[in-house]
């Protein structure tokens, strides 16, 4: 019971220093003039939220971050070292994100570093810590197929190529998903849980982690939701991004992403598809925009109408997952 307090208290901690931090740093944001360009092919209605302060994810990014250092004695104890190894997973694709906003706002447009830039920084990072885990002894080479119940073994070369792909993936999925107030914080802050319970269940390390993030995003949701006051900006989403994918590994279960992570991938796959039928038809669309939070806006739906089905759908997915 005491041990379970003590690693309970890192969402305390990360709660807490997210709330004390954000009004600074979203005063800081507004002096340094960091406000959101919006998208010029985006939702009209959209506009007025311009200039609103970004780069916001440093919020909980701090937050976490303090949180999982308060742990390191028993990291060192228990020469679980997987909180430190993900936290680092997620600061490095946060500071990717931190480098796009910066020079998004330096140019004053929506467009920052190159998607080329942006692949070879994210691949270098996913492949670091995949090695890191794997000589680690935190993570095999074997694939498990949630609810199936079949375990592929694979050579390493191949499992490290594979997830890679999955890394990637999922963190740009993530990425795309924060498009409206809340909408990414409130679906990951449901994914942190799902992972908390899940490494708690097993006696896993890595629920600091888990924990730590579910906190700091649960204190950023205050000044998110709508009508937010800051944007977590790229900063923020991929190290989300970065986050869901370290939990996925540190649970050695990558693909339990498809079931927990599904409206990520909706969004992306909206995408896809929007884009794909676009140029096959020359002109034509599937959805009314994309990603499909946007389609939904089109539709008639409320920002916070779209934030409360996509995280409930989240949590009902979570809970099926629990029995994978």
């Amino acid at each position: 019971m005491k041990d379970l307090i003590y690693i309970l208290q890192t969402a305390g901690i990360a709660f807490l220093v997210a709330v004390l931090l954000a009004p600074t740093i979203i005063r800081k944001l507004r002096e340094l003039k960091f406000g959101q360009k919006i998208l010029e092919d985006g939702p009209t209605w959209h506009k007025s939220k311009q200039n609103t302060p970004t780069m916001g994810g440093v919020i909980f990014m701090i937050a976490m971050t303090l949180a999982v250092l308060t742990t390191l004695p028993s990291m060192a104890a228990s020469h679980d070292w997987r909180p430190l190894v993900m936290l680092g997973l997620s600061l490095v694709f946060g500071f990717i994100g931190m480098v796009d906003d910066w020079t998004k706002i330096k140019k004053k447009h929506n467009k920052g570093l190159t998607a080329l830039q942006k692949l070879l920084l994210q691949i270098a990072a996913a492949v670091l810590f995949l090695v890191v885990m794997r000589v680690g002894g935190y993570l095999s080479a074997n694939l498990y197929i949630p609810f199936v119940g079949v375990t592929l073994r694979l050579p390493w070369l191949i499992y490290l190529l594979f997830s890679v792909v999955v890394i990637l993936g999922a963190d740009n999925a993530v990425n795309l998903t924060d498009g409206i107030d809340g909408l990414c914080a409130s679906v990951t802050l449901v994914v942190a849980l799902f992972f908390s319970v899940v490494f708690l269940r097993n006696g896993n390390g890595a629920a600091t982690f888990a924990l730590a993030l579910a906190g700091g995003l649960l204190g950023f949701f205050l000044f998110n939701k709508n009508p937010a006051r800051v944007f977590m900006g790229d900063t923020g989403s991929l190290f989300l991004g970065g986050a869901v994918c370290a939990m996925a590994f540190a649970y050695d279960m990558p693909l339990i992403l498809v079931p927990v992570g599904l409206v990520y991938i909706i969004e992306t796959l909206s995408v896809i598809l929007q884009v794909g039928y676009f140029k096959l038809t020359h002109g034509k669309r599937i959805f009314k925009m994309a990603p499909y939070h946007h389609h939904l806006e089109m539709s008639g739906w409320s920002e916070w109408k779209i934030v409360i089905v996509a995280s409930a759908v989240t949590a009902v997915l979570c809970l099926v997952s629990l029995l994978a």
